[in-house]
């Protein structure tokens, strides 16, 4: 595969407090990275105005606001996700089935009779920053791995396009949802990066070469001496993965 192929992959959130910065990440790295992602600090900042302006400077956003309520609320999010030309945007799973169909009907219903180009809608199985301890924690009695392949099959069978899962379920989740099922993983270090909060976490190549289809790359970009230079070190370790599939 090729680095131009790995490049469309990998995802850079905006994990900034201010306009100003995250549109001097899109002009630096907007020729090195596929997507970027605006989580929660920087929509609470700037709002819907901000993807608008990632758009006018040409790049893709991943709308990575969780959703996670009644499933009318959820749905109509995902239509407004949807309007607003996002290229991603995430649920939770553990919102249920009727959230996760009611919100893949709506979304594709609004962009067929608006003739939208319609996001991919990924459901967040297990966060990275989670062990099985955390899950017992919280009344879930199995481990991670597989709490995720659960929440997996059941996005999958809700009509959702994928899952937000770390690198360690990858295999589970292919074996258990197949080759189509879109699996996008944070938790991307290199060897030696600091994990930071991360738990559960692999290098690009690998994670790659086990059958992600995006991922998501933050720190070891955005606070490297050289971003620039950083992402394209990933990619080229992306393009190495996707080779050896």
């Amino acid at each position: 595969m090729s680095r131009a192929t790995a490049r469309r992959r990998l995802v850079l959130p905006l994990d900034v407090d201010s306009v100003r910065d995250a549109e001097r990440l899109v002009r630096l790295l907007s020729g090195e990275v596929g997507l970027f992602k605006v989580g929660k600090q920087l929509f609470m900042h700037a709002g819907p105005d901000v993807v608008r302006r990632i758009h006018r400077r040409g790049g893709e956003v991943f709308l990575d606001l969780k959703f996670h309520d009644i499933p009318q609320t959820v749905a109509l999010a995902g239509v407004e996700a949807a309007r607003l030309g996002v290229r991603i945007f995430n649920v939770h799973a553990a919102g249920g089935a009727t959230m996760m169909a009611t919100t893949a009907a709506a979304v594709r219903d609004v962009c067929r009779r608006e003739r939208l180009r319609r996001p991919l809608m990924l459901a967040v199985t297990v966060l990275t920053s989670l062990e099985d301890a955390d899950l017992r924690a919280v009344g879930v009695p199995d481990t991670a791995a597989k709490q995720v392949v659960r929440l997996a099959r059941l996005a999958k069978a809700s009509g959702m396009d994928g899952v937000v899962a770390s690198p360690r379920e990858i295999g589970a989740i292919r074996r258990a949802c197949g080759r189509d099922f879109v699996i996008l993983t944070p938790g991307i270090r290199q060897a030696g990066d600091d994990r930071g909060d991360q738990k559960r976490v692999e290098t690009p190549e690998a994670a790659t070469r086990a059958g992600a289809d995006y991922l998501v790359v933050g720190r070891p970009i955005r606070d490297a001496a050289d971003p620039v230079a950083a992402a394209r070190g990933i990619v080229a370790a992306m393009a190495r993965g996707l080779a050896a599939r």
